[in-house]
Order: structure tokens, then C-alpha cells, then sequence
């Protein structure tokens, strides 16, 4: 298999609305980000991906641009971008840039002029239709609840959004909108970025017609807009213009609903289009049917075999992306482990197997200290605007309980991510001089980044000799990928193998004692710890693992 340097990287990724104010306006900046770089240096990590820093009204966060050559006024100016670039780039880490081109916010000059009238130039950059009577054009949701069709009185059509209303969907299907996103990546490839992550990036094509979609599964009309194979001329024509002259560069698209062999046409070894994608089937298990709003508990031979399959159905052909959370996920300890009295055990746990599989991992601010969802009473004290229009659209309007609806948010919601990081034991955690823009969990005082730098056995210091491990191993980045004992609901055991060189990786996800058999091909074979986050002998054999155990051993065939 080909080295190079993506593969073997660890990335951090930065919401910068919430990393760290260095001005006091209770908003994390550009300038904030360059003062905690040292701390990254510190951590390990490879790379950072932040999330959009563009000028933008935010009604989504910063996932509706309306300027893709400036900066967000809270965030700071494009001195500050060159200063933040050039303080990573003199520590070794490289910057990846969130690129969101399925759609704009409609405060972007484009739209502006395409909402003119029928025959502006930039009309045609958008998805504009007639109705049908006093219908919408389809029967096409928006991922943030409601229909995907808002009407323009000026002119007298609908025009398309698959998230909020005011985040109008690009049409890809004009030459001219894709030239200007290419320019827009020439643009910041030139200004210092070392890569891409590609927002919404399996929904640029959308089918012509725009028939209605199917009722009863996820987003309806999702069918006729996700990862519709259309798509990979896109993708194809990208990389011919712009990301075949930049070899060194990463790229790795946000592809919900995409499945093995869609990650293959994706990124393939030599599909010359990306070179990872994110997917979600590990992250959505708990939807029924789709719906984000109706849960179940999850077994864990349902995450496994996800997990498992993505590993080897990848290897040799495509490259894996490996996250536990990000901005749009709940906190990995409270979704999977123990966010209580084994907050620190499952965390390094969960870590463990981030770490010790295929892929290039992403590891998502906070995650290092053990950060865990927050559990607000009301609507009205959440931020997010999806949270906020699904309550509207099922709990006003639909008669839907709301407590359940809040029990979901608590679990699933996106919020969970986006407090404030915790630094300190300080007032609002030592995040802002000033009030902060979104709540801090209350937590910070137990869990915070000073804490955990002083403690030597602290979640951080685990994650830091992670990395530094999987920096030294070859076998750990590049092995083959056996599981064990695959109807196993309480553990999670697999080997990693590179030539005669092995990891076997056994993992507890439960909070009681359980019974590990060792494989019969490992019976006899000299062993050496690898890691654990219990005190081990490091000797591969028969045991009872302690609650919320990991232990990785080396040994050689």
C-alpha cells in the first residue's frame, strides 16, 4: 500500500465559534486557535481541520457563506488567517479548510442577484422552479425539518434548500458555479491550506426533474439527491482541474448516506476523485427508520459489524476516515461509554479503537479531556437551529411529547458538541474574558484542559501516548484487519497485521467484569504491551477484563 502523509496523520478538528475568545466577546476566533497551538503541538496531532471561518450571518454556524475570500467578522480578519497558517505551518501542522459548496447563505452576492428576476446572469446559479398549483415543486424535505421549497414573491418561483431557508442550494449542473468553487479552492490552497473537507459532499447532484420522493424513510427525497452516481463527474472534473496539481493535498468529503461501494467510487485508489470520505452508518444506528427524532438502544454486534465492514471492505482499495464525534455528533463518552463513573475508562477506551484501526483518525476538540454532552432544560436555551425547528415542526405544531423530543436532544443532539472548550477551572472555563456566546457545561471544574495536563494518568495523556504510538507503527496505520468473536455483546476484539508484525486489540464496553478467551492462533506467542488504560502485565491470555478495559498487545506470527 502507498504511504504518504494523510495516511498516516492524526487530525484535530476545530469548531472555532467555541475553541477559544482571545478578545473577550464571549466568540472563539483566528487568533484564539493560534494562541492553543502549542497545546495541539503538545497533544500530537498532525493536522487541523477547522470548521468555516468564512463571512457569514450564521444561521447555520457558519455553514452558510456568504463571502468564500473573507473572514467571519467574530472570527477576526485575513491577517489573522495568515498569522494562525503560518504559526501551524512553523510547528509542523498542517490546516484543513471546510469548504461548504452544496449551497450558500442567501446573504451571498450570487444569490442576491439570482433572486432579481427570471433572466439575471447568476439566475441559473441556483435551483429555481415553478409550483405546482400552490404546491411546492416536490415533495422534497429540508434536512432542518420542513419542505426543501421556499417561495420568492420578486419572481414567483420556489427556490431549492436542502437545510435552512436561508441556505439556498448550488445548481452544479452550471458549468460556471463549479469553476467558481474551484477557484474558490485555488484561492485558499494559495493562501496556505493543505486540504479540503467538503461539506454536504455526496448531495451536489441533484436528479433532473426533481421528481417527489419516497415516504417513510429518512429525508424524503434524499433518493433523488444522495450520492446520485452522477455525482463522480463532479468529482472527476475536480480533480482534473484543480486537485491533480496539488499532490501533497487532502481531501475528504462529508458523504451522509453513502455505503462501501459508493466510498469506493469516491475514494478509490484510483478513482482520481477524493481521497477519504466520512461515513455515518456507525453514527446513525439509533435512528428508526431514519428518523433522528426516534430512537432505539443499539447492540453492540450492530456497531461492530458496521465498524468491522468499513474495515475490511476498505482495505487495499479505498482509505478509511475514523471519527467518534464531530460538530454535528453527540460527545463520544456520553453516545458509547460511561459518562460517569467510568467517564476516564471508556473515553481512553473508545480512543483505543479510533486509534489502533485502519484510517485516518479525527480526533474532535474536547474529545481529548473527556468532554461530555450537556443536558439543558428547555428548547429555548439550545442554539441549534436544527434542534429548534424540529421541536417547531413536531412538538408546537405536531403535538409530539416533549419530553421524549428532549431526551432525544440530550442523547443525539448537535449542541452536545458545541459548548464552549473547557481550559480551565475558571470562570466559564476559562473559554472568554467575556459572557460566552453558547452555555458552558457545568462540568468544567472536574473537567478541563489545565487538569488534565497536570494529571499523568488523565484522558489527554492516554490519547497523547496513542498517537505517539500509532506514529511509530506501521502495523497500527497500514495492518490487515481480523475480528473475533463477533457475537460478542460486551466485547470488541480484533487483530491488526503488517508481514509477521501483530496488534491484538481487546476492548470492554460494558461496565462490568467480562470473560476474554484468547484466539487459539495467538495461544503460545510471546506478547509485549502495546497500551492499556488499566495496569497489565502485557502477557496475551485468558482473563476477566475490568469495566470499560482496553488492552493492546504486540506479538509476532
Amino acid at each position: 500500500m502507498e504511504r504518504c502523509w494523510w495516511k498516516e496523520a492524526v487530525i484535530y478538528q476545530i469548531y472555532p465559534r467555541s475553541f477559544k475568545d482571545s478578545n473577550g466577546d464571549g466568540i472563539g476566533d483566528l487568533k484564539g486557535i493560534t494562541e492553543k497551538l502549542d497545546y495541539l503541538k503538545e497533544l500530537g496531532v498532525d493536522a487541523v481541520w477547522i470548521s468555516p471561518f468564512f463571512k457569514s450571518p450564521n444561521t447555520d454556524n457558519g455553514y452558510d457563506i456568504s463571502d468564500y475570500r473573507d473572514i467571519m467578522d467574530e472570527f477576526g480578519t485575513m491577517e489573522d488567517f495568515d498569522e494562525m497558517q503560518r504559526e501551524m505551518h512553523r510547528r509542523g501542522i498542517r490546516l484543513i479548510v471546510d469548504l461548504v459548496a452544496n449551497h450558500t447563505s442567501d446573504e451571498h452576492p450570487w444569490f442576491a442577484e439570482s433572486r432579481r428576476s427570471r433572466d439575471n446572469p447568476y439566475r441559473d446559479y441556483y435551483i429555481w422552479r415553478d409550483g405546482k398549483g400552490e404546491n411546492a415543486p416536490n415533495n422534497w424535505q429540508s434536512r432542518f425539518s420542513g419542505s426543501a421549497w421556499t417561495y420568492d414573491g420578486q419572481t414567483g418561483q420556489y427556490y431549492l434548500h436542502l437545510y435552512a431557508e436561508k441556505q439556498p442550494d448550488l445548481n452544479w449542473e452550471n458549468p460556471a458555479v463549479r469553476q467558481e468553487i474551484y477557484d474558490v479552492m485555488r484561492f485558499w490552497i494559495e493562501k496556505g491550506a493543505d486540504g479540503f473537507r467538503l461539506d454536504a459532499a455526496s448531495m451536489f447532484y441533484k436528479d433532473k426533474g426533481l421528481p417527489d420522493g419516497a415516504l417513510g424513510r429518512g429525508s424524503v427525497g434524499e433518493e433523488h439527491y444522495q450520492n446520485v452516481p452522477a455525482i463522480h463527474a463532479y468529482y472527476r472534473e475536480m480533480y482534473d482541474q484543480v486537485l491533480s496539481r496539488y499532490p501533497e493535498l487532502v481531501t475528504v468529503g462529508e458523504t451522509s448516506g453513502v455505503t462501501v461501494e459508493e466510498a469506493k467510487k469516491y475514494a478509490g485508489f484510483s478513482s482520481h476523485e477524493l481521497n477519504m470520505v466520512f461515513q455515518f452508518e456507525h453514527a446513525r444506528l439509533e435512528y428508526v427508520n431514519g428518523d433522528k427524532y426516534n430512537l432505539r438502544k443499539v447492540p453492540l454486534t450492530q456497531l461492530k459489524e458496521v465498524l468491522s465492514r468499513w474495515q475490511r471492505e476498505l482495505n487495499g482499495t479505498a482509505w478509511n476516515s475514523l471519527y467518534l464525534t464531530n460538530h454535528d455528533q453527540p460527545r463520544s463518552v456520553s453516545h458509547w461509554g460511561d459518562e460517569g463513573r467510568y467517564r476516564r475508562e471508556s473515553a481512553k477506551m473508545l480512543y483505543t479503537m479510533l486509534l489502533t484501526m485502519q484510517g485516518t483518525p479525527y480526533i474532535y476538540q474536547g474529545e481529548e479531556i473527556g468532554m461530555t454532552n450537556i443536558h439543558l432544560d428547555s428548547i429555548e436555551e439550545y442554539e441549534d437551529i436544527q434542534a429548534k425547528n424540529g421541536w417547531r415542526e413536531l412538538v408546537a405544531e405536531g403535538g409530539a411529547d416533549p419530553k421524549k423530543f428532549m431526551d432525544v436532544i440530550h442523547a443525539m443532539g448537535r449542541d452536545n458538541a458545541r459548548t464552549p472548550m473547557q481550559w480551565d477551572d475558571t470562570e466559564h472555563a476559562g473559554f472568554t474574558a467575556g459572557t460566552p456566546w453558547f452555555t458552558v457545561n457545568p462540568n468544567y471544574k472536574e473537567i478541563n484542559v489545565k487538569e488534565s495536563l497536570e494529571d499523568p494518568n488523565s484522558v489527554f495523556q492516554y490519547i497523547k501516548e496513542l498517537i505517539r504510538l500509532r506514529h511509530e507503527s506501521r502495523v497500527a496505520v497500514y495492518g490487515d484487519f481480523t475480528e473475533f468473536a463477533k457475537e460478542n455483546e460486551a466485547l470488541y476484539i480484533y487483530n491488526r497485521s503488517l508481514e509477521k508484525e501483530n496488534l491484538l486489540v481487546v476492548l470492554n464496553f460494558t461496565g462490568g467484569e467480562q470473560s476474554f478467551r484468547l484466539p487459539e492462533r495467538m495461544r503460545g506467542k510471546k506478547s509485549e504491551l502495546y497500551i492499556s488504560n488499566y495496569e497489565n502485565d502485557g502477557q496475551m491470555g485468558d482473563r476477566t477484563l475490568r469495566p470499560f478495559e482496553a488492552a493492546v498487545y504486540r506479538w509476532r506470527e
